[in-house]
């Protein structure tokens, strides 16, 4: 009965100690990719409000055959 209890018990502190890990592990690398969204989401509105107070964009239009042309 008491190999079994020791056992039961070897088990669980293994188990606990994979579980444990592995959170750990995860917060570090959801972190990280929370930060590197973060930064991929500033640069595209950076880049963004600079496209937008550009003066100089092109406008192009559809021409006949389906193909986009700038204006003359």
């Amino acid at each position: 009965m008491t190999a079994l209890i020791l056992r039961i018990i070897i088990i669980t502190v293994i188990g606990l100690a994979i579980f444990w890990g592995a959170r750990r592990i995860w917060r570090d690398w959801s972190g990280a990719f929370k930060a590197e969204d973060k930064a991929r989401l500033d640069r595209d509105r950076a880049e963004r409000d600079n496209i937008k107070r550009d003066a100089g964009l092109i406008t192009l239009k559809r021409d006949k055959d389906g193909k986009f042309r700038p204006d003359e």
